[in-house]
């Protein structure tokens, strides 16, 4: 029991700013919705389908980007300096090439959106917004390269401080950009795009800035030399980051197919689903720090050998985050009134999305499970068996059950959120399983 009490002291320092910082990328979206709803149903609709969209380029990225954090703890836990630079080098290509290619595939691509079948006013105002937001993936995709590497040196902090802070440069442009201030022209739906990408690109300024001339990291700074790259590395970091990221479109990519069933009840519907998703968004991110920090403890006691402290650390943050993902189910399930009117005055949009914030309530824990699973699971650079179970729970089981319990049973919206929730539970079982499985193997040597 000391040794557990011990872990979670160590699991929350690093897991909390890294649970900020999360909820720091949501927010910016949180806060653009809640200003852009403030001009109506249109408008919010249209940030909903971009945000669709631009959330399953987001997290393919940042699962790339997420190759970083177990090998450098790995070799963190080696002593090997050497071997975190060349890493970080290495990143620094592979996400800036990802960030370029997502932005080109986007632009070149979005007006697909108009053989959705959505409504084509909605579509009209979200084409241009998405454009714009894409273009920050860029930035983004380079603050998360000197995040990441921070990360799995156990540095977490410091990302969160430099989040938070672009947090509010986003919020402030929102102001001025969205409705027209200090002589600025109002732009709406884009002022929030173009409040995005100027954060966006403070913050990744701010975060290499940092890496480079901190003296924490200056023993690393043959990572910022251009050339000499090695093809190996170069596979084996891929090798970990496109299933990571695949992991992550799997389960956002259904819940945006869910966004175009939702096009198809109307846009009152859409507009709900996308206040309902940006709230469990909040607490999936937050949920997705630990996640992070059970890459970063696992990864660290594979590199050092010792099985037993890895899972007395994994095991810590599955209690920590069925304890916090419970509490949030609470706070979903009692303020599903209160929550949605933050986001909008439309009384119809507020009734459709209270009752999918009392879905999101009960699937908290099964969401909260298996993302600290798969995050486990990318410190062990096991990411190729939880790519395929995650695609099967998804798309071949939650999505149809949604389609046919929305359309075919007649329960709608609700019905379709109940297919997702079906989904995440399975991902959550069948996570915990293989990690336990994995690492008794590691402990009896026999892997």
């Amino acid at each position: 029991m000391q040794d557990y009490k011990a872990h979670l002291k160590k699991n929350f320092l690093l897991a909390y700013p890294v649970m900020i910082s999360q909820v720091g990328h949501m927010m910016v979206n949180v806060a653009d919705s809640v200003m852009v709803g403030q001009l109506g149903a249109l408008p919010l609709a249209g940030a909903s389908l971009a945000n669709v969209i631009f959330h399953l380029l987001l997290t393919f990225g940042i699962g790339i980007s997420y190759s970083i954090t177990p090998l450098v703890a790995a070799a963190d836990g080696e002593k090997n300096t050497d071997r975190s630079a060349e890493v970080l080098k290495h990143g620094f290509v592979i996400n800036t090439v990802t960030g370029v290619l997502l932005f080109v595939i986007v632009f070149s691509g979005g007006p697909i959106l108009y053989f959705l079948d959505q409504p084509p006013d909605v579509v009209a105002v979200a084409l241009p917004y998405l454009n714009i937001v894409t273009l920050s993936l860029i930035p983004l995709m380079i603050f998360q390269t000197g995040r990441q590497f921070a990360e799995g040196l156990s540095f977490t902090r410091q990302a969160m401080v430099i989040v938070i802070a672009s947090n509010l440069i986003n919020i402030s442009l929102n102001y001025v950009l969205i409705y027209g201030k200090l002589g600025f022209p109002a732009l709406g739906l884009n002022g929030a795009g173009w409040a995005s990408f100027i954060a966006r690109v403070i913050l990744a300024v701010l975060m290499v800035s940092y890496i480079y001339y901190h003296k924490n990291f200056r023993v690393f700074r043959k990572g910022f030399r251009a050339g000499q790259y090695s093809r190996q590395l170069i596979r084996k970091m891929l090798g970990i980051g496109i299933p990571a990221g695949l992991q992550f479109i799997f389960e956002v990519g259904a819940f945006g197919f869910a966004v175009i069933m939702m096009g198809w009840l109307g846009t009152r519907a859409l507009a709900a689903h996308q206040i309902a998703v940006n709230l469990a968004a909040v607490s999936y991110m937050a949920a997705s720090g630990l996640s992070a920090a059970a890459t970063i403890r696992v990864g660290n006691q594979l590199g050092k050998k010792d099985i037993p402290t890895l899972r007395a650390a994994a095991f810590t943050i599955y209690g920590m985050v069925t304890a916090f993902m419970g509490f949030c189910a609470i706070v979903f399930i009692t303020g599903r009134y209160f929550l949605p009117s933050l986001y909008i005055a439309d009384a119809e949009v507020i009734s459709i999305a209270s009752s999918l914030v009392v879905i999101a309530g009960f699937f908290q824990l099964s969401d909260g499970i298996q993302v600290v699973g798969l995050g486990a699971l990318r410190g062990l650079e096991d990411v190729k068996v939880p790519t395929v179970l995650t695609f099967v729970a998804y798309w071949l089981l939650a999505l149809p059950i949604g389609y046919f319990l929305g359309f075919s049973m007649g329960l709608g919206s609700k019905g379709i959120w109940y297919g997702l929730c079906v989904g995440l539970t399975i991902v959550a079982v069948v996570m915990f399983l293989r990690f336990n499985k994995l690492t008794k193997r590691l402990a009896n040597n026999k892997l």
